[in-house]
């Protein structure tokens, strides 16, 4: 049996418990938008920390800051203090979007997400991935249905916790939708190393000729 990684145990407490923890410590004295501002803080710190200890900003990490300067932003405009109960599902029902607009071009976004890996890790590989785009169906039509799973996830993501912002008391929100989260971001990490693993696969048996195993996002 793996054993439970003390990186991701302090992910899920600065992601889980502190948030709701900040919340009933802040609420007796600055009210409902002071507590809910004060449970945006061990998220953010978490990102901060793990962008000084890796000099790099993960998506998921890009998602919370970004979804946390949104909602300050919308609340400074007079939204509700509700939106910053849907901080990091704002950046994620944006980014859904993204996705499935997307697919009504030529190439998909993860197309390009999975160019800039091949990129980064491999000299030269920018032009293997093009040319390999350009000669195998498969390989399109495998990234188009990547992008579509991915598009509708985030979107149902961020209806899910959006209808339990405004339906769940404040308290029942911070505690069980960031699970909801996590369970659906993990469905589609777990299908995608799964498709991955699949298509790479066929591939081999059909002899199609692949940049490598980086070559497809995962």
């Amino acid at each position: 049996m793996k054993k439970i990684k003390p990186g991701l145990v302090l992910e899920l407490v600065a992601n889980l418990l502190l948030p709701w923890l900040a919340y009933r410590l802040a609420l007796p004295y600055w009210g409902d938008v002071g507590a809910l501002y004060a449970s945006a803080a061990p998220p953010l710190v978490w990102s901060l920390v793990e962008f000084a200890r890796s000099r790099r900003v993960d998506a998921l990490s890009a998602l919370v800051l970004f979804g946390i300067a949104l909602s300050i932003v919308m609340l400074a405009m007079g939204g509700s203090p509700r939106i910053l109960l849907v901080r990091e599902s704002l950046a994620a029902g944006a980014t859904g979007i993204v996705f499935l607009c997307s697919l009504l071009f030529e190439r998909p976004l993860v197309f390009y997400l999975a160019r800039a890996t091949v990129t980064r890790e491999q000299e030269g590989g920018a032009e293997r991935f093009e040319a390999y785009w350009s000669e195998s169906a498969s390989l399109r039509a495998s990234l188009r249905l990547m992008t579509l799973v991915w598009g509708v996830g985030l979107t149902i993501e961020t209806v899910l916790r959006f209808w339990f912002a405004w339906t769940w008391p404040v308290e029942r929100y911070l505690v069980l939708s960031p699970v909801v989260s996590y369970v659906i971001y993990g469905g589609l990490l777990a299908w995608t190393f799964w498709f991955r693993a699949r298509l790479i696969e066929r591939q081999g048996g059909s002899g199609e000729r692949a940049p490598s195993r980086d070559g497809l996002p995962g």
